[in-house]
């Protein structure tokens, strides 16, 4: 079971409730890391920018930041890191797309969740192997496919 650390810096109209945080985040780490500790912190348009821009060079907001927990040489510990999640983009996405606002959601979490694992879509047959893992995780949620055209 997870142990997850949930921050509202941001609040916001509709914002899934601290169980189905906890659902998704304990669907993605299931069979990866079934006792990790997480934090997911949900922030504002400015936050997310500011730490996109400080962290990837990419000056705009996003819709999820990935940072993985290091511990020091000898050190266990089970945290893995902390997801900064904005609702802002989630949502504009979300209805670009076409998808349910916590659809989408979910699928953020595992997405972070995974990059917190080590994986990644930088090169191509990456991103197939993290998109096939994210559509059967949130299959097995019955949502659907957020990669469909």
């Amino acid at each position: 079971m997870i142990d997850l650390d949930l921050q509202i810096a941001h609040e916001f109209d509709n914002l899934p409730t601290f169980e189905q945080f906890e659902q998704w985040a304990n669907k993605a780490l299931a069979s990866l890391k079934p006792d990790a500790e997480l934090t997911i912190r949900i922030s504002d348009a400015s936050e997310s920018q500011q730490l996109n821009h400080e962290y990837r060079g990419k000056n705009k907001p996003t819709n999820v930041l990935s940072f993985p927990f290091e511990a020091p040489p000898g050190i266990e510990l089970p945290l893995i890191g902390d997801l900064i999640i904005c609702p802002e983009i989630v949502l504009q996405e979300s209805i670009e797309q076409e998808k349910g606002f916590h659809d989408h959601f979910a699928h953020m979490v595992i997405h972070g969740c995974l990059h917190l694992m080590g994986y990644d879509h930088i090169d191509s047959e990456e991103a197939l192997e993290m998109e096939s893992l994210e559509k059967q995780l949130l299959a097995d949620l019955n949502i659907d496919d957020p990669y469909r055209d």
